[in-house]
């Protein structure tokens, strides 16, 4: 093992912790439309499990076994850089997709209200009936606005950590 590794103990936390993250996130982003929380903040802890994996494991990691891509080669400090591609990882364009899809979702469903004839934003509420377990459920199109707002999030802040993080 050489110095720059990470610890069993360090990879172990990670596994645990990232799930317990990942389902923590979740829960406030579909709390969000009635309770505090929503999609900054559940974008937010998303990104965190994100970094420790990061972290931990590293940006090739990231690449290779989490979003299944190659990882582009990169340049070493200090050595010319012939284009652009080889200071920025290769994962920013699909951060960059993803901001986009979440920035066209949240203004989507202000738009959405408009084109009914209803101020931008304007909040309806429809009751599904017949679920398992919960009998009813209450969906809001608020709902799509805090999705929207967690896809940017995550877009946002992913692109962030990995230019960072490549320096």
């Amino acid at each position: 093992m050489t110095e720059n590794e990470p610890t069993v103990i360090a990879r172990t936390v990670v596994r645990i912790v990232v799930p317990i993250i990942l389902v923590t996130a979740v829960a406030l982003l579909l709390q969000g439309h009635n309770a505090p929380g929503g999609g900054f903040i559940g974008g937010v802890l998303t990104v965190v499990a994100f970094a420790l994996i990061y972290i931990i494991y590293g940006l090739e990691y990231f690449e290779t076994e989490l979003l299944h891509r190659t990882a582009l080669p990169r340049a070493l400090p200090g050595e010319p850089v012939e284009d652009d591609s080889q200071q920025r990882p290769g994962v920013t364009k699909e951060f960059s997709e993803v901001l986009a899809i979440g920035l066209a979702l949240a203004a989507g469903s202000g738009i959405v209200a408009i084109a009914l004839g209803y101020p931008f934003l304007s909040q309806a509420v429809v009751f599904v009936k017949g679920i398992p377990l919960f009998h009813e459920i209450e969906v809001a199109s608020a709902l799509a606005f805090d999705i929207g707002v967690y896809f940017v999030v995550v877009g946002g802040l992913l692109t962030v950590i990995a230019v960072v993080g490549a320096e």
